[in-house]
Parts: structure tokens; C-alpha cells; sequence
């Protein structure tokens, strides 16, 4: 009796793996990627942070926030940012400075700027999807994750645009600010993790795209004790004298090796899957 139920189980279990649904074969890694799958950044929306730690570059993107790339712009301009330290860093969070008081309390003279949560993104977005999740869209502008609502809905509203906003992955650059949703003035932060409670809360403005190590190697507290990192210099790259501007390259996310590398990305981590997990090369010389 007990050698028939052994039987009957081992063929009850033989008939559900054999319905199992098989997991997709392993996309490959892509190879290296070619000439066409670089693009050259805008000088003009390249911020170069020197910090005692090393460089930062951030690629700015206007196309989300051009209120907020227009102020950092203007600050770098006339090195407001110079000299400034990192007083709030927590390690699987972010890094935070751009206060002239050091302690979270300061701003600059100018006025406080609107917040940009949300965006308007139509057609002529440079929007490169990764993800289609029927009601949602997930992709790239330039290097920044982004994720709207599906661009089917774009007939049904009264501009052709559909709500869009940016992803808060690892590197991504938001705006500081306190209760008031537009009250975002100098202060900044640096993502050293993914944190999506603060999406559609907090202004995204661009993407660390060289230097995420140090960002990872600034100095930790809340408040940060001393000695605490600083800012030495920071720029616009297009300021830079010719000798001394790196010539710097990213991955487009239009070209072929984008394209695969996310396929990759999407057979690994399958349902798990987000944007945040596609890391995208650069190249500074």
C-alpha cells in the first residue's frame, strides 16, 4: 500500500513540473558597445563637482525640471557652491549640501524656484522606453529613469501629454526642500540608493553620470560631524577652460547596446525588474 502512494505522488509531481511554466532562456550580455552607441553630453548640462573626495559629473536634463537646471546653471555660474560641505549624509539614502549655513536652515538670495514633481511628456520627448507596463511606460531621458503614464492615453488630453516623472535610482540629483512644495532654493542632494517614496515629491533634475564612488565615499551623519566633505569647486562644464574640460562620453539609450542591455537586464531580474538596475556607461578622458 505504502509503495502504491509513494507511485502516486511521484507521478502527481512528475505531471506539475512538467506544466510548470519554463523560465525564459538567458538574454546575453551584450558585447562592447560600438561607435553609434555613444553620445556626447550638452557642456552646458554637465555640472563637474571637485569635492575633497574626488569628481562628480551630473548630466543636468532640462527636458524635466528646466526651472531647476536653469538654477543650478545660474549658482555654478557664480560659485555659490564652492567651499560648501555635505551636512546630512545617510548612507542608503542620499547625500545633501548646496547651504551656505552648512546645517539645512540656508538658501541663496534668489527666489525659491516652483517645483517640477511631474512633467509633460509628449511625443517629442526623448523618451527611450525600457519597460512597457501597459498602463505605465518605464524608460530613459538621456541618463535619467523616467516612468509615465502610457502614451495611449496621449489622445485623450487636451495638450497630446501624458503625466511623466523621474525615478529616484542611485546618482539621481533632487532638489532640497522643506514643507512647502515650492520652496526648493539651493540645497541639493546626491541619491546613494533608491528611495521611490520620493518620487512625484521631490524635484529630480539630473543623474550622476561619472563619480557615483564618491558619492558613495562622503563622510556620514545627521548631521555629519566634523571635519565633514565639501565641495571645493563646482562648475558647468562648458565653463571650463578648453585644457582642463574632460572630454566625456555616455551611452545613448537609442543605440543598439542600450537596447540589449536592457533585454539582459529584464531575463535576469524578471518580474523584479526596474530601471534602476540598468547601469549606464561612460567614458571621460
Amino acid at each position: 500500500m505504502r509503495t502504491v502512494l509513494f507511485a502516486a505522488v511521484a507521478a502527481a509531481v512528475a505531471v506539475t513540473a512538467s506544466a510548470a511554466p519554463k523560465k525564459p532562456p538567458a538574454t546575453p550580455k551584450p558585447a562592447a558597445p560600438g561607435p553609434s552607441d555613444w553620445r556626447t553630453p550638452d557642456p552646458n548640462d554637465v555640472l563637474v563637482i571637485d569635492t575633497n573626495k574626488g569628481r562628480i559629473l551630473v548630466e543636468m536634463v532640462p527636458e524635466v525640471a528646466p526651472q531647476h537646471v536653469t538654477r543650478m546653471r545660474e549658482l555654478a555660474h557664480e560659485n555659490f557652491f564652492d567651499g560648501l560641505r555635505f551636512f546630512r549624509v545617510i548612507d542608503d539614502f542620499m547625500a545633501q549640501t548646496g547651504d551656505p549655513q552648512n546645517n539645512g536652515q540656508g538658501g541663496s538670495s534668489k527666489p525659491n524656484v516652483p517645483q517640477e514633481f511631474i512633467f509633460r511628456r509628449g511625443a517629442d520627448s526623448p523618451f527611450v522606453m525600457a519597460d512597457d507596463q501597459t498602463v505605465a511606460e518605464v524608460g530613459f531621458i538621456k541618463s535619467l529613469p523616467v516612468t509615465s503614464q502610457s502614451m495611449a492615453m496621449a489622445p485623450l488630453t487636451a495638450d497630446q501629454k501624458v503625466r511623466a516623472w523621474p525615478l529616484y535610482c542611485p546618482g539621481v540629483a533632487g532638489m532640497a526642500r522643506d514643507s512647502d512644495p515650492n520652496s526648493a532654493n539651493s540645497q541639493f542632494f546626491l541619491m546613494r540608493a533608491r528611495f521611490p517614496s520620493l518620487e512625484t515629491k521631490y524635484t529630480a533634475w539630473g543623474r550622476v553620470i561619472a563619480g557615483q564612488d564618491v558619492v558613495r565615499a562622503i563622510k556620514t551623519g545627521e548631521p555629519v560631524e566634523a571635519p565633514q566633505d565639501r565641495m571645493e569647486r563646482v562648475r558647468v562644464l562648458a565653463d571650463l577652460p578648453e585644457a582642463e574640460r574632460p572630454k566625456v562620453r555616455v551611452i545613448d539609450p537609442k543605440g543598439p547596446w542600450f537596447k540589449a542591455e536592457i533585454a539582459h537586464e529584464k531575463t535576469a531580474k524578471g518580474a523584479g525588474f526596474s530601471a534602476c538596475d540598468v547601469e549606464i556607461p561612460v567614458e571621460v578622458k
